[in-house]
């Protein structure tokens, strides 16, 4: 059944307003009217399946039928702070990372990103990325909308760190040694209800100067298996291996 996120103010006792975008790919795209159910999502992760009462030509009115108790999103909120990558791959990035769990996503200019945003370019960029992300978060079942941060600086990611319980960067260096920061080990320590920083360098990896910013700041390099990965992968991977571990593998030891 298909989901909308809808603004919690446009939520009316048993009533809800839709409009904008959704009212064309409700009429045109799913060709839904009057007596059709669809699921309404609001901001704060509430869903309620409802039914079409009122189609106009820019308002869909429906009906709440029934409050829905589910919940499909991590028991730990995983933010993404991605090198800005050149071309679409942050596009596959939101996309992808939405569909996997992420809760946040934050660009960063690193020194080696071949891209590079000013600030008009940025807030061009803004509302498509938010459009990406909540079309996935509707695609996925997300009861949330992942944030999606506006484009820091290095010193400003570092601040922004301060919020987490943990910070981990992904260091191609950590497949070389001996005895390697996995990211398997790690994710073993992290717990329900934790903020987790995950930081992806661009296609050309971190700078000498940004590793030793990351580690002096507690950001903890890890290794994202043996091979080493496109920038457009690893975010995937990292979100992928948490949810396997925390979704699937412990659902499993439960049911034994």
């Amino acid at each position: 059944m298909q989901r909308y996120f809808v603004p919690s103010s446009h939520f009316q006792d048993k009533l809800i307003r839709i409009t904008g975008d959704d009212v064309h790919h409700i009429t045109r795209v799913m060709r839904y009217n009057i007596g059709d159910k669809i699921i309404c999502n609001s901001e704060y992760g509430k869903a309620a399946l409802c039914q079409i009462s009122q189609v106009t030509s820019d308002e869909i009115q429906a009906t709440i039928e029934t409050w829905l108790d589910e919940n499909a999103e991590l028991p730990i909120n995983v933010t993404i702070a991605q090198g800005i990558p050149k071309g679409d791959k942050f596009d596959l990035v939101l996309q992808k990372g939405t569909e996997l769990g992420a809760y946040a996503f934050i660009p960063f200019q690193a020194k080696r990103s071949i891209a590079i945003w000013d600030q008009k370019k940025a807030e061009k960029k803004q509302q498509r990325f938010e459009k990406i992300i909540k079309e996935a978060s509707e695609q996925s079942h997300r009861n949330i909308v992942p944030h999606m941060k506006k484009p820091m600086s290095i010193e400003m990611l570092i601040e922004e760190s301060k919020n987490y319980h943990v910070k981990l960067f992904a260091y191609e260096e950590e497949a070389r040694v001996s005895n390697p920061n996995t990211f398997g080990n790690i994710v073993n320590r992290f717990e329900a209800g934790q903020n987790i920083l995950v930081c992806i360098g661009p296609e050309g990896g971190f700078s000498e100067k940004e590793v030793n910013i990351l580690k002096e700041n507690d950001f903890l390099p890890v290794r994202l298996g043996p091979r080493i990965l496109r920038t457009e992968t690893a975010a995937l991977y990292a979100l992928a291996s948490i949810s396997y571990h925390f979704e699937e593998m412990r659902c499993s030891e439960c049911q034994q």
